[in-house]
């Protein structure tokens, strides 16, 4: 029976399993504010009743962190089903995790290693998995973080630095990275792009979360920060690589654009945008990266302007 020596070797705790190398509750040190039930818990080497914690049966991907000091603990590919009444993991983040002698004399406590919080116990030599080895840990000394799905997105509107400067400070963005795509050459550099003879317009990379902003208002975003109907130029940058185009990674986005474009020409702009799929995105050179931030200047050249509405 896969959980028989689990359900053998597990003791509850009613009382607290001795107190832990450091006192103290609050933020003195950047810690989160525990309530009593966490203390006992967390500060005092208690465990909570089997069953009751939130992440027993929880098996979304993602992290599981100190709910003392946020350090990540556990992640959830190591996280497995067990009858015993607490989370359990095969394996933990290296170096997150410290063991020491519990009080009891029988088991082995584990401990937050960033600030020696209480996490439970760890059970070896039950094969109840390939690793042998079962960290069971009280839900409540946790706080689980959810794996980030993120899209991408690329835009060429004119100079890359504005377009990606403007996206970089979108909540929901977590990457904007200025570069090269839709020509003929392998690995560009930026005095090849500005000969016109690669084909490759300057355009930026969007990491984006799509469950806080979706592609949608990207694409809004980027009809509305430069001028979509001028072909070949952006204020005073003249040239195929400065052109207006919108490179797809799904037919989705490629659905989306082209209904904003259909938009925008009902409402009377003669867009001339392109529309093609990504192939490859050749990142610029480093110092074209966060160019308005590394200089201390601004662009004049995206500001955002209603097209929409």
């Amino acid at each position: 029976m896969r959980n028989g020596t689990a359900a053998a070797s597990m003791m509850v705790l009613v009382g607290v399993a001795g107190l832990l190398a450091f006192s103290g509750n609050g933020d003195d040190m950047g810690y989160r504010q525990l309530d009593p039930e966490e203390e006992f818990v967390i500060l005092q080497g208690g465990t909570e009743r089997p069953f009751s914690g939130e992440y027993v049966n929880h098996f979304e991907p993602g992290t599981y962190h100190c709910k003392r000091c946020d350090a990540a603990l556990f992640e959830s590919v190591d996280k497995f089903p067990t009858t015993c009444g607490w989370p359990s993991f095969d394996g933990e983040i290296p170096g997150a995790v410290t063991r020491r002698p519990d009080p009891d004399g029988m088991r082995t406590e584990i401990l937050c290693a960033a600030c020696g919080a209480h996490l439970g116990h760890v059970f070896e030599g039950e094969e109840l998995t390939p690793a042998n080895t079962r960290h069971c840990v009280n839900s409540i000394s946790l706080v689980f973080k959810p794996l980030v799905q993120t899209e991408t997105a690329v835009f060429a509107g004119g100079c890359f630095w504005g377009i990606e400067n403007y996206f970089s400070n979108l909540g929901g963005v977590s990457q904007a990275t200025s570069g090269y795509t839709g020509g003929y050459m392998e690995s560009p550099t930026y005095r090849e792009v500005c000969s016109g003879e690669t084909g490759h317009a300057e355009a930026v990379e969007v990491v984006f979360d799509p469950s806080v902003i979706s592609y949608e208002e990207l694409a809004r975003h980027f009809f509305e920060i430069h001028d979509p109907t001028t072909p070949n130029r952006q204020g005073v940058d003249v040239g195929n690589q400065y052109r207006s185009a919108v490179f797809y990674t799904s037919e989705q986005q490629r659905e989306t654009v082209e209904r904003l474009m259909g938009i925008l020409r009902g409402r009377g702009f003669d867009v001339v945008t392109e529309v093609r799929p990504l192939d490859v995105f050749w990142p610029a050179e480093d110092y074209h990266q966060d160019y308005y931030g590394k200089n201390g200047a601004r662009s004049f050249c995206h500001t955002r302007v209603n097209r929409f509405e």
